[in-house]
């Protein structure tokens, strides 16, 4: 039985984790944290998960951490999971980050785009977390950096099409997502009368979520690769849909890039690959830690269209997660994670 901790437990993704981990076999919920809701029982804060668990939040401690767990999730702004790692790790309790701080492979970029005190990740062995290209590392790895929603939409959607080297290496990712994906802290524009009958870009060419996925895209294609990325928020709670626009190398046929695709994600229980013709739905996956994936041919332009949809709570952050922990404890992969998407 793996313990699990996780600290930033009332945050969106820290109350995802639990409703997930909650109906794990494996699993046991044995440390909760929050700043705010420092001595409340977790279902007190979301009744929804009332009967489901009923752990009392508590302040930080590493020395409980390293005494009741296996591993921890850290479910915190970016720059928190750096300072704890060491001692973590070092007293063999595994991390798993929702942040960005164990994301890169070069810590400069880290420290460019997130900034830090810390000058890398010292011998702490890190891994990428996105399974279906990491999965050895992941294995391996004493912390791993969970991937961001919109980077798990839009490398999952691309990867097949660079590493068949049947695309440019220059790319435009227009993605859409869900106002959970803005987090649980109120925010001016995360409001109802701010969001509701709206859609806004933001971040334009500024988005962190940049260096992620051209650093992956680009081990994907073995060289440098760019893109041009605009994100943009819509009146949803969950989702995130990606369309990404790459101009093709060489004429090729709708059914062979279908195959293309089904041949790279064929052991890949968690990415489905559409009929021709079919495109990815928010609703389609709402709910589960599934990724659908369709595409499109426009002769006229010779540009393929690849879409992807994902929930962000989900595959993108706290589902993802729970399926690095299982490659890491050598649990089977989809225990825990096999939810039918919610429809309507």
């Amino acid at each position: 039985m793996v313990r699990v901790g996780i600290l930033g437990a009332t945050g969106y993704t820290g109350a995802e984790l639990i409703r997930i981990l909650s109906n794990h076999e494996d699993v046991q919920i044995k440390y909760l944290s929050s700043q705010n809701f420092n001595g409340k029982k977790i279902e007190d804060v979301y009744p929804s998960l009332k009967g489901f668990c009923s752990e009392k939040l508590q302040e930080y401690d590493t020395d409980k951490i390293i005494e009741n767990c296996d591993v921890v999730f850290t479910a915190l702004p970016s720059g928190y999971a750096v300072n704890i790692a060491e001692k973590l790790c070092k007293n063999g309790v595994k991390l798993i980050d929702l942040g960005a701080d164990f994301r890169f492979d070069n810590f400069e970029t880290y420290r460019d785009w997130y900034g830090s005190d810390k000058n890398g990740y010292g011998d702490i062995k890190r891994a990428y977390g996105l399974p279906e290209l990491h999965r050895q590392e992941i294995k391996d790895a004493l912390a791993v950096g969970n991937p961001g929603c919109y980077p798990t939409s839009a490398i999952l959607g691309l990867s097949p099409a660079l590493k068949s080297r049947i695309i440019e290496n220059f790319i435009i990712i227009d993605s859409k997502s869900g106002v959970s994906g803005a987090g649980h802290s109120p925010k001016q524009g995360n409001m109802y009368a701010e969001c509701n009958d709206n859609i806004k870009p933001y971040n334009v060419a500024k988005h962190r979520h940049i260096p992620e996925i051209e650093q992956e895209l680009s081990h994907v294609n073995r060289k440098e690769t760019k893109v041009v990325f605009t994100p943009h928020l819509t009146p949803m709670t969950r989702g995130i849909l990606s369309t990404m626009y790459c101009r093709l190398i060489k004429e090729i046929s709708a059914e062979d890039i279908y195959e293309i695709y089904n041949e790279f994600y064929k052991d890949e229980y968690f990415v489905k690959i559409l009929d021709i013709g079919e495109y990815p739905s928010t609703k389609n996956v709402y709910g589960s830690n599934f990724c659908h994936i369709g595409f499109e041919i426009d002769k006229h332009s010779k540009t393929l269209i690849i879409m992807s949809a994902i929930d962000n709570l989900v595959k993108g952050a706290s589902g993802q997660a729970v399926q690095n922990m299982n490659i890491m404890f050598g649990i089977e992969e989809t225990r825990g994670l096999n939810m039918i998407p919610i429809f309507p």
